[in-house]
């Protein structure tokens, strides 16, 4: 299985990194159509497609435990209840039932990772009642003593439960034992890769927390997620929207992708920021170390030969302690994003981004007083 998420991983790395050229020419193009050009519906299906292209690489990074990007305090309550009501409106045949627990704790969580691992639960729900049925979700504050961590190597505590119960087909204990496996499916060809289960698993056993499943044929299903609970107070979401955002300054690009680079140029170059690119690492903090009072924010790649992002970073901060750094990556390797943000560091976007995705992130750090990596 460890063998298994490193190849998952270094496959959507580099995956994503071609969805990354792809998407940003697309930015690129859509800006000068409107939805009354012809060609325009094209770009949008060719969108959705690299949309669909993504959702499937951040189900083998959730195999490869690749690491939490942004970690924050979350109401649950909220994530789950938004997440309800996108599936939803797409799953018509299905009544969703929310018991919800009003003092339900925070818990500190990659947000998007979680929307994916409910998604993934709510998608094989959905494939066990082909004629529509029943989905109970509910959350509850609980306190888990040793004997009930320890076979899921988790520490004893205060954890969060959330509860997904279907009326569907049910399952034997024969499938019980694999459901989490990687490209493990019970459904027909074309209608599942196998990944989603195994995705949610990796996901939350990143998160240090667990997932139990009891079923019967005939009975249907329940999966109960386990996160352990946070002290902290949860953060308010704040929403990317989609118009673009311009601004002024000089942004040093760091990226080894030429692709990458050349792209993402032209698009910051567009936003109304002057641009000073670099694939090297070493070159990179020479560059900034010349230039850091005319530098305003550092796009920095994670995974780069020779000098690595983390590495680059710490060089950067003993430059300028204020340097503002926005983290961009197609994976995490080990959880190295997060312990970079841990470190200080307020931005990251996953590739492949918009250039809408693109302009709030730079607009978000730049124009911050005080918010600094």
């Amino acid at each position: 299985m460890e063998s298994l998420g490193t190849l998952a991983g270094g496959v959507a790395h580099d995956f994503n990194n071609l969805l990354m050229g792809i998407q940003g020419r697309l930015s690129l193009l859509m800006l000068k159509k409107n939805d009354t050009d012809t060609d325009y519906k094209h770009f949008k299906e060719i969108e959705a497609y690299v949309i669909r292209a993504t959702d499937l690489t951040r189900q083998m990074l959730g195999i490869a435990r690749s690491g939490k990007n942004e970690v924050k305090a979350t109401d649950v309550n909220g994530l789950v209840k938004v997440q309800n009501q996108l599936f939803g409106r797409t799953r018509k045949e299905i009544t969703i039932h929310e018991d919800f627990a009003p003092d339900i704790q925070a818990a500190e969580v990659d947000r998007h990772q979680i929307d994916q691992v409910l998604l993934n639960m709510y998608v094989n729900a959905s494939h066990a009642m082909p004629q529509g049925g029943d989905l109970y979700v509910r959350t509850s504050n609980e306190i888990l003593n040793s004997e009930m961590t320890a076979p899921h190597n988790v520490k004893p505590g205060n954890y969060i439960r959330i509860s997904i119960t279907d009326t569907g087909v049910g399952m034997d204990r024969a499938i019980l034992k694999r459901i989490f496996e990687p490209f493990f499916s019970t459904k027909e060809r074309g209608r599942g890769t196998g990944l989603g289960l195994a995705s949610a698993y990796g996901i939350i056993k990143n998160h240090d927390g667990f997932i139990t499943v009891y079923s019967e044929r005939g009975k249907g299903s329940t999966f109960n997620i386990y996160l352990p609970a946070s002290g902290k107070q949860a953060e308010q979401e704040t929403l990317l929207h989609s118009e673009i955002m311009e601004g002024t300054g000089t942004i040093l690009l760091v990226d080894d992708e030429e692709m990458i680079i050349t792209v993402a140029e032209e698009m910051i170059q567009i936003l109304g920021y002057s641009v000073i690119t670099n694939s090297d690492g070493h070159a990179a903090v020479d560059i900034y170390r010349e230039k850091k009072d005319q530098i305003d924010l550092v796009i920095l790649d994670l995974v780069m030969p020779g000098m690595g992002g983390g590495e680059l970073f710490d060089q950067l901060k003993a430059i300028n302690p204020g340097v503002k750094v926005l983290l961009s990556s197609g994976y995490s390797i080990n959880g190295q994003a997060s312990a970079i943000m841990k470190k200080g560091c307020r931005g990251f976007i996953q590739k492949p981004f918009t250039i809408q995705e693109l302009s709030h992130k730079i607009h978000q750090i730049i124009s911050a007083e005080g918010l600094s990596c």
